[in-house]
């Protein structure tokens, strides 16, 4: 059963999410919170599989909430999927770095929602091919930190390779039909990488493949 904690500070919201969420077989809501403060006390004592995270909330918000959790080693198996009405929120970016696993905007499909949740569950980004590729189309419009090759130097040269193809928004089914490989070898370079460079999954991969200077827009096309 996949356990779910709902952080948003409009009860009406929460309660289309819980009923949605409860209506699956393997999902259930295990708590709901009003604000950040809530949602990092009630994660902590709840310890679910997924937190869907509102940024925007009183007091405490998402952001700070998100960065408190993420930090905190004994929730380290908790996975956080933020809830934005716009699909490239501001705020997207920076908890993308902090460790987020993706995003869901509020008007999602029911049935994505509900496999959105399944696939971060398992431990996968929520960052669709399309949705990478305009992230990091947005990432070259905004500043940036200096490129940090160095943060490469653990990776082999096919990891490389690979960590610039997940960067570019290629799957793994994708990234193995471009560089001659089985699927099942693409996923494991790409989870070597994230190893080496101790990132929680493919949503950092991305923003330390751009982060990096190791991918720029457009390089692919």
């Amino acid at each position: 059963m996949i356990r779910v904690l709902l952080a948003d500070d409009q009860a009406l919201v929460r309660a289309g999410f819980r009923a949605l969420l409860d209506s699956a077989p393997d999902i259930t809501v295990v708590a709901e919170a009003g604000d950040g403060a809530e949602a990092v006390r009630l994660a902590r004592a709840e310890r679910p599989d997924v937190v869907l995270m509102d940024i925007r909330m009183p007091g405490v918000d998402g952001l700070v909430a998100t960065e408190r959790i993420l930090a905190d080693p004994a929730l380290a198996a908790t996975r956080i999927v933020i809830l934005t009405t716009f699909d490239l929120d501001e705020y997207i970016f920076e908890t993308l770095r902090m460790g987020a696993s993706g995003f869901l905007v509020k008007d999602t499909e029911p049935a994505d929602l509900l496999q959105g949740v399944r696939v971060v569950a398992r431990g996968d980004a929520l960052l669709s091919p399309n949705v990478t590729r305009r992230l990091i189309a947005d990432f070259a419009r905004r500043p940036r930190r200096p490129a940090r090759a160095d943060q490469l130097d653990p990776l082999t040269e096919r990891e490389r390779e690979v960590v610039a193809l997940v960067g570019a928004g290629l799957s793994n089914q994708e990234i193995a039909r471009r560089l001659v490989l089985s699927p099942a070898t693409a996923k494991t370079h790409v989870s070597r990488a994230m190893v080496k460079l101790g990132v929680r999954d493919r949503a950092q991969l991305v923003v330390v493949a751009y982060e990096s200077g190791l991918v720029t827009p457009g390089w692919l096309e």
